[in-house]
């Protein structure tokens, strides 16, 4: 095997892995939030809603498109967790807020995600390390 044969074979594990981790964590996340009755989209949306925010912000915090965003907005509108209203300095745009209710499922939410890790068998200071290591890799500038 050629060095660049080495490289690439690495290279392709390695994604492996990440992809492997990636699809553990995301049916792990799911088994959790549907103990809540919500999609992991749904709880995204949730768990990011920290404050009063646009759907724009909302979106740029989930990663995904605010036409995405939209329609998670519009669920959890009708279920009564999330209202739209007035933005204070822009007429034009809406600002989302928890409702009581959205606020106790956020509560809820965040005390099924806490519960134990999503990656296991790692230790606290591998998993920090582990965290770090994706953060430079993915480069978010």
């Amino acid at each position: 095997m050629s060095m660049s044969d080495s490289q690439a074979a690495a290279q392709w594990e390695l994604g492996k892995l990440v992809h492997e981790l990636d699809m553990q964590n995301s049916a792990r996340m799911r088994e959790r939030v549907a103990k809540l009755g919500l999609t992991t989209a749904q709880a995204s949306a949730l768990r990011e809603l920290t404050g009063p925010m646009t759907m724009s912000e909302l979106a740029g915090r989930m990663a995904c498109e605010p036409s995405n965003a939209t329609v998670v907005i519009d669920k959890l509108e009708s279920q009564r967790l999330i209202e739209r209203r007035a933005h204070p300095s822009d007429r034009r745009a809406k600002q989302l807020t928890l409702t009581p209710e959205g606020a106790e499922q956020r509560e809820q939410l965040l005390a099924v995600l806490s519960e134990e890790p999503l990656v296991t068998g790692l230790a606290q200071r591998e998993l920090d390390a582990l965290r770090d290591l994706l953060e430079r890799a993915i480069s978010r500038d």
